[in-house]
């Protein structure tokens, strides 16, 4: 069976691992000698099956192939097994055989098969087991970085980072190693140490290693940044990337992310299109960028986002995650198994998370709202998940623990306006906490002037204390600046509740002129024009009765995403 077994090899190189694994299965049948010879061909053969089971992603058979490889080699002498003819690759593929030789079984290789086939299974505590039963010393690069992962997931963040910083001083640019260790808080200066001590192929330090603003350097100052919340200066350092870097679509990409988490939706869009003109079957954060289009909303681009992303790769969690965006508008609960769809594809998929939160509150159901944002915090805190817990605490009434959690938000991103504002939604619940309210809104206000969400909020507040000609002021004032719709909606409601019906039509036909597809618009429009032609609005259907609190519902669930 000499000849099938450099058969088996050739097939697995080209990737052709249905017919490697029906002869595998001949390999592994086969009826050979019982001698030592004979036995290292039986394990060298498991270890192909595994292989070819594996690329077919029949990862449970897999593992059976190789905890039998595993077994089998343990009947071997090891005076034997030293008589090598060759050593199984990193691929887990032998060359050529060489019949007068006996089979060098790299058990460290075969644990390695092990634990990646344990969690593709999202067995990861038996993956890391497995993982442990290998000496420090002969880890390679890709072994390291997955017993990171493993450490992660297992929450042993001291000894993820141990494996992280291997990893770059394996090879410094293990760009999954500078995201992780940047999320556990190691500093650039900490990153700059590992960079001079990571050789190259040449054993000379990288020239790039020399001049801290180079990009190398420049990149891990913008991934610290962002881990840490400093989401303007990582998009300061990403823009400056981008200089260098024109057309890199990985940047785009980062920088379309950040914009989307701190409500930049415009700029974020702008940029995830950018990125697709580049490279039209990217799939990374495609997810992100359909959420932002369901928010705007344009359902046409849209569509057709999720109609490529199905063509693309309909398996992935992004793909899920749009298809709930996509859903969400005509059918919450179809749009919510979506939703969990993704995260049975992959259980550490962010967005998922936020997108079921978010579907759960709106389908009233915030206990279950609690844990998906709790299940993405877990995973990386961010600003929408903080807004997702106080939204879900404030609809269980449990405005303690809302109010911890917005100023947790605020103290971890400490520079953030939208954390204040957060603050300051919790305390406008309450009539007694409107004032404290008032200065967490201005406060946002100083900090970024151009924060839409917060005028509207503090103009809430304005018109719930009866302060209307303030709230007029300071709405007509941003809309100087800033042709929003959100902003003509406002100031629609508010000349309509100070009876002034001609102006209020205005702003609801400016607002529907920006965006034809404005749902609040359209609703807020329906209503004044029963009021201008004096019919009670309220009097056709009692589920009218809290429609303007609906509208602005709809302004904090858009702001959210």
């Amino acid at each position: 069976m000499e000849a099938a077994r450099e058969s088996m090899a050739a097939l697995l190189d080209a990737g052709l691992f249905a017919s490697a694994q029906t002869l595998g299965c001949f390999l592994v049948s086969s009826a050979g000698s019982s001698n030592d010879a004979g036995m290292s061909m039986k394990v060298e053969s498991l270890v192909l099956h595994g292989d070819a089971l594996y690329g077919e992603k029949e990862f449970r058979r897999a593992l059976n192939a190789y905890k039998q490889a595993m077994q089998y080699s343990r009947s071997i002498p090891r005076q034997a097994i030293s008589n090598v003819r060759s050593s199984v690759s990193t691929t887990g593929r032998s060359p050529s055989p060489n019949s007068s030789n006996l089979l060098s079984f790299n058990e460290n290789e075969v644990k390695f098969k092990i634990a990646l086939c344990h969690s593709a299974l999202c067995e990861h505590r038996e993956a890391l087991q497995e993982m442990e039963g290998i000496p420090s010393k002969v880890r390679t690069l890709k072994m390291n970085l997955m017993l990171g992962k493993l450490y992660r997931i297992s929450r042993n963040s001291r000894s993820a980072a141990v494996c992280y910083k291997e990893c770059l001083r394996q090879c410094p640019y293990v760009f999954e190693a500078i995201t992780a260790l940047a999320e556990m808080g190691l500093s650039a200066k900490e990153f700059s140490l590992l960079f001079l001590q990571a050789p190259n192929r040449g054993g000379k330090l990288p020239s790039d290693s020399v001049d801290p603003q180079r990009w190398w350097n420049r990149y891990v100052e913008a991934q610290c940044c962002i881990a840490s919340h400093d989401y303007k200066g990582g998009l300061d350092i990403y823009l400056e990337l981008m200089q260098r870097f024109p057309n890199n679509v990985h940047i785009l990409l980062e920088i379309a992310k950040v914009e989307a988490i701190i409500g930049r939706n415009d700029e974020a869009i702008m940029n995830f299109e950018k990125a697709r003109l580049i490279d039209p079957n990217i799939m990374t954060y495609m997810d992100e960028y359909a959420i932002l289009l369901k928010t705007k909303p344009d359902y046409t681009k849209l569509n057709k986002l999720v109609h490529d992303m199905l063509h693309i790769d309909p398996a992935r969690p992004e793909t899920c995650v749009a298809l709930a965006a996509m859903w969400e508008r005509k059918d919450e609960r179809k749009a919510l198994t979506f939703a969990e769809k993704s995260l049975r594809v992959d259980d550490r998929h962010i967005t998922g998370y936020i997108m079921k939160g978010n579907l759960h509150l709106s389908l009233n159901r915030p206990d279950l709202a609690v844990t998906d944002f709790r299940g993405a915090q877990e995973l990386r805190a961010d600003l929408r998940s903080y807004q997702g817990l106080v939204r879900a605490y404030l609809a269980l009434a449990k405005c303690k623990e809302a109010l911890f959690t917005a100023r947790e938000a605020m103290k971890v991103m400490h520079q953030s306006a939208k954390a204040l504002k957060l603050v300051g939604d919790v305390h406008a619940i309450s009539s007694s906490g409107r004032e404290k309210a008032r200065k967490f809104y201005e406060s946002a206000i100083r900090l970024e002037p151009g924060f839409i969400g917060a005028a509207l909020a503090l103009a809430d507040l304005h018109v719930a204390e009866g302060r209307n000609r303030e709230a007029l002021m300071l709405l007509e004032r941003y809309l100087r600046q800033w042709a929003n719709d959100s902003l003509h909606i406002k100031l629609a409601q508010v000349f309509a509740a100070t009876n002034m019906l001609s102006d209020a039509l205005s702003h609801y036909q400016s607002a529907l002129r920006i965006n034809p597809q404005n749902e609040a618009a359209k609703k807020g429009l329906e209503r004044l024009e029963k009021q201008m032609k004096g019919v009670d609005p309220d009097a056709p259907e009692e589920d009218e009765d809290n429609e303007a609190d609906d509208i602005d519902a709809d302004q904090d669930d858009a702001e959210l995403l």
